[in-house]
């Protein structure tokens, strides 16, 4: 397995009991996982440092989004947490995102850990052309989600959160090591859900997706790491389960 799995799995639950039974029927050397905002406030940082002390990849997808030294605070306390990876929302202006991305930095300095990747949040894949508009954006969200990802990009931030369907324009826009982390990812015949623009695992890193973000197709298995494997497989070999 490499060094750098690809695949993030979602802990999308309530509470950390869960949570934890979740985790232990994975190998942290075959995944990353995500702690989100109902289970970050239900269960405190405590959680994240027990993930990070068993030897897992935390991606702290708490989307930071307020004035920047707010934002920057919050980004530099997720950093002492020992997080591979946070995000803020990329919506928050330049101000926001040059000063998350220097708290970042200084705190990983401070504690002598690895810099954390920071990556910022476009477009929710939630969100239709419909959506936007309602809020006042006049764009497709592909248009926003390529105006947001270069915004970030010249702040220094490592990559962005974005559909896989976005992801080849993005690769083209922005280049190859900025780091594209898709959501929205169902392997073939699983139920789209509560996502708007969903892809196949295969699909999604044909497409140029450098991260996966997968729950409930693993999560929700009778085996998750037999499902995850199954998925790591098909990855691997370019082909899908």
């Amino acid at each position: 397995m490499s060094a750098d799995p690809r695949v993030i799995v979602a802990l999308d639950f309530p509470d950390a009991l869960s949570a934890f039974g979740l985790a232990s029927r994975l190998d942290p050397a075959k995944c990353a996982v995500k702690v989100g905002k109902e289970l970050f406030t239900a269960a405190d940082a405590g959680l994240v440092r027990e993930l990070v002390r068993r030897g897992f990849r935390v991606f702290l997808d708490l989307k930071f989004h307020d004035i920047p030294n707010t934002a920057a605070q919050a980004c530099a306390a997720a950093t002492r947490l020992g997080v591979w990876m946070l995000n803020v929302h990329a919506s928050g202006g330049s101000a926001m995102m040059s000063a998350s991305r220097d708290a970042v930095a200084r705190a990983a300095a401070e504690t002598g850990a690895p810099k954390p990747l920071l990556i910022a949040v476009t477009v929710l894949t939630s969100l239709a052309g419909r959506d936007l508009a309602e809020i006042g954006i006049d764009a497709t969200p592909e248009e926003q989600v390529l105006r947001l990802a270069r915004l970030a990009q010249a702040q220094g931030l490592d990559g962005v959160v974005c559909s896989a369907r976005e992801a080849p324009a993005l690769k083209r826009a922005l280049g190859p090591d900025f780091k594209l982390v898709t959501p929205g990812i169902r392997p073939a015949g699983a139920a789209a859900q509560d996502q708007a623009r969903v892809t196949t695992p295969l699909e999604a890193i044909s497409a140029g997706a450098d991260y996966l973000v997968i729950g409930r197709p693993i999560t929700a298995a009778a085996d998750p790491l037999a499902a995850l494997d199954a998925i790591n497989a098909s990855i691997a070999r370019g082909a899908l389960p």
